[in-house]
């Protein structure tokens, strides 16, 4: 189902689009404003559905309050890239620094402040638009797709897809947070998760790596199994799978309360563990969780990292699932 979400300043149209299927209890909204996952409505353990992603009422909002990419698609790279700059093929490129010294998602306009093209597929829509060279610094006219599809069991699939006429670099996620007790509801506090990881890489004070993905075995960075997530987090998590063909599952988030349950699945190498301790408006700090499938931050600048180049020629390919459930 499509229909009228809201009218940029400059005039252009957005559009909400409803993911659902019959005898599937999940509903999912998607934007065509920066492929945003405005809302996501899931049964509890007593049959009792709540919105559990972060996001606001209107266009307004989003506008209002862009720095918390509530749900949005984010790219060209999602994460940092440390001194707004990389070096590729011999060429120095200078981005936006829009955190601090470093470049965050994409800069000051990235595919989060976009309006993508939507053309509805099979269980759900496919969001695509052309991002020309030099949009935000980055080299490569770019053609990119997200399709985010509900499959039979409720969880929500998110494939890219992109081809680039020049060499370049190209991270993207999904940066909903989620509350599995229903947005708004006080706050994670009580929610516990297990990651397959047992590395992360360490940051500096900008949140830039500053070294080799470290062991977490006896610090507060050890999900291997499930504990209560507490506040504190920015950082990424080298799964220990690695970059695989097909998603496999990473994390699951549970909350004791209403029995809700997310689990993440990806072919991404690593996740980003954001606490939102800095959340403000419409919500507050501590609202939602952000579990960020990814590549490394700062990867054009360290080859050591798995690669986020992409060449002529080449299809970038990343899936990730949210699958929800309960216990």
């Amino acid at each position: 189902m499509n229909e009228l979400f809201g009218t940029l300043p400059d005039g252009t149209p957005v559009h909400r689009w409803t993911l659902e299927r019959a005898g599937v209890r999940v509903r999912v909204r998607v934007l065509s404003y920066g492929g945003i996952v405005q809302s996501a409505e899931v049964p509890d353990r007593e049959g009792r559905s709540a919105d559990v992603v972060l996001g606001c009422a209107g266009l307004d909002g989003y506008l209002a309050h862009p720095e918390p990419y509530f749900g949005a698609l984010v790219g060209r790279y999602a994460n940092r890239i440390g001194g707004g700059r990389f070096e590729l093929d011999g060429r120095t490129y200078a981005l936006a620094r829009n955190n601090g010294p470093n470049s965050l998602h994409g800069g000051e306009r990235g595919f989060d402040k976009r309006v993508w093209d939507v053309t509805p597929v099979e269980h759900g829509v496919r969001l695509s638009r052309v991002s020309p060279h030099g949009e935000e610094g980055f080299p490569g006219t770019l053609e990119v797709s997200a399709t985010y599809t509900l499959d039979a069991s409720g969880a929500l699939r998110i494939a890219y897809e992109a081809v680039t006429d020049a060499p370049t670099v190209l991270n993207l996620t999904n940066h909903s947070y989620f509350d599995l007790g229903g947005a708004g509801s006080g706050g994670t506090g009580g929610h516990e998760l297990r990651l397959a990881a047992s590395r992360l890489t360490p940051v500096d004070a900008d949140l830039i790596p500053a070294g080799a993905p470290a062991d977490v075995t006896g610090t507060r960075f050890d999900f291997r199994e499930p504990r209560k997530v507490g506040s504190g987090y920015d950082h990424n998590f080298a799964l220990d799978k690695g970059v695989t063909e097909a998603p496999m599952e990473v994390a699951e988030l549970y909350d004791p309360a209403s029995g809700r349950v997310l689990t993440v699945a990806t072919t991404e190498p690593g996740l980003q563990l954001y606490t939102a301790d800095h959340l403000g408006e419409p919500f507050g700090p501590g609202a939602g969780i952000a579990l960020e499938t990814q590549h490394f931050p700062d990867s054009p600048n360290r080859p050591d990292f798995p690669s986020t180049v992409l060449r002529p020629g080449e299809v970038f390919r990343s899936r990730t699932v949210y699958g929800f459930g309960t216990r």
